[in-house]
């Protein structure tokens, strides 16, 4: 169920992930991995990974790149650091962007890029034997990144008028809020859950120029640092959901974050208030600049 959310925290949050006007449409540029990525994979990955043993397949999106290493966030918020190699294959169904070829360059890996990786033990870490993405998403993502005339041409011109007025964060209208509740510790989505957020797009779809803000809450079971990882894996499990189930483009959305206990919506000394307060927020928000465009 949607209702019209005008709460201080929301601006707040507004302003904690303003963007420069100059930059690109996504909220998900390229970021630095999380502090401790690098201890994770060290040295040069070897080219030759064929006498290496197996590792697990991930799937989920790129979080973050830096050098010859991309980050994965899965679906449940969890973060794998993953190398990458000369003899990494890269594959894309269908081609890219009219080009039959199924190789692509390591530097096509962008932020917010769903991608399956099937992975080699090196070491302590993972090194990708190959990289599978879908050529649709890989044009989607490539656009984003470059912010080149072609990829913009295909948006609206108030998508152009967006992207000059990022800066103004804090003119913004929230058209209205959905929010989807979890099991006490837990980050799966139920099945009602699940049809408010394809339900939550579809609103923000018929919206002129919307993104979303989608932020994580929890109840007060729990120390600080505990519920502030709950509630960003709960905000990346929506977000997931929202982009690979119910289509939300990448560059519709804001940086999401975890607000762990912050800002309940009711006592959390009973049941029944915790449960209301174990919950996601999804935020529909039009620059007052572009609204009714």
């Amino acid at each position: 169920m949607s209702v019209i959310s005008k709460r201080p925290t929301v601006l707040f949050l507004l302003a904690t992930i303003a963007l420069p006007a100059s930059g690109s449409l996504s909220a998900q540029a390229q970021e630095a991995p999380d502090s401790d990525v690098m201890a994770t994979v060290v040295g040069s990955p070897p080219a030759d990974l064929s006498q290496l043993t197996a590792g697990p397949e991930i799937e989920g999106f790129i979080s973050a790149r830096t050098g010859d290493r991309i980050q994965v966030t899965t679906a449940t918020g969890d973060k794998t650091v993953i190398a990458l190699s000369d003899g990494t294959r890269i594959k894309a169904s269908g081609g890219f962007l009219g080009l039959n070829s199924n190789k692509l360059a390591a530097d096509a890996l962008l932020n917010g890029l769903p991608v399956t990786a099937k992975t080699v033990k090196w070491g302590t870490g993972r090194v990708a034997s190959q990289v599978e993405i879908k050529s649709k998403d890989l044009k989607t993502a490539k656009m984003i990144h470059t912010g080149t005339a072609q990829g913009f041409a295909q948006q609206t011109a108030a998508t152009e008028a967006l992207r000059g007025r990022m800066g103004d964060i804090d003119k913004y209208n929230i058209k209205g809020t959905t929010n989807v509740y979890f099991d006490t510790g837990k980050t799966k989505l139920s099945g009602q859950g699940q049809s408010d957020l394809c339900a939550a797009a579809a609103q923000a779809e018929t919206t002129n120029n919307a993104l979303l803000l989608v932020v994580g809450y929890t109840d007060s079971v729990g120390d600080y640092d505990y519920n502030q990882e709950l509630s960003e894996k709960r905000a990346s499990r929506v977000v997931n959901y929202l982009q690979q189930a119910c289509g939300w483009k990448p560059y519709r959305m804001l940086t999401p974050t975890g607000m762990a206990e912050a800002d309940p919506t009711a006592d959390n000394e009973t049941e029944e208030g915790r449960a209301q307060n174990r919950r996601v927020s999804v935020n529909i928000l039009v620059s007052k600049g572009l609204d009714g465009l």
